[in-house]
């Protein structure tokens, strides 16, 4: 499963794996983070999803180990390296958590086949929009990222 652009699998990056792959450099989580820098794997993005992202980097700053200027760094890179895509479409309320209604709706729009997520539960009914779920361990066996 490659897409076109020399990008390996697009896919939403949810904001638990970002988080987590910049507090630990041993998981999964962070060799997600390797693979998307060496274009192994392509992130979509959002508006919204971007704004969440400095959110939850900001107001973590201190446990990452980041200034906010660090943080602004990362994202700029991060956008260098995904497709950004506007979602034309609203189904709001979908989810159970409806703040991650927007990551769906993203999934969706942008034609990425899945969500790189911890929060499996959280997507439940998903699969009827053709999007998998998948933990960034699935994630790096579909590159067949060597860890």
């Amino acid at each position: 499963m490659v897409s076109q652009g020399g990008y390996g699998i697009k896919t939403v990056i949810d904001t638990n794996i970002l988080y987590a792959g910049l507090n630990s450099n041993r998981g999964a989580s962070y060799q997600v983070l390797k693979a998307i820098m060496k274009k192994r794997v392509q992130p979509v993005m959002s508006v919204a999803l971007l704004f969440e992202y400095e959110d939850v980097l900001k107001r973590n700053s201190r446990q990452l180990g980041l200034s906010y200027s660090d943080t602004d760094d990362l994202l700029d890179a991060m956008c260098s390296l995904c497709s950004l895509h506007k979602i034309h479409y609203l189904w709001r309320p979908f989810l159970s958590d409806p703040k991650d209604d927007h990551v769906l709706e993203l999934a969706v729009a942008s034609g990425a086949k899945s969500i790189t997520t911890f929060n499996v539960k959280d997507f439940s009914g998903a699969d009827k929009f053709g999007i998998r779920l998948l933990s960034p361990m699935a994630l790096l066996e579909e590159i067949k990222w060597e860890l």
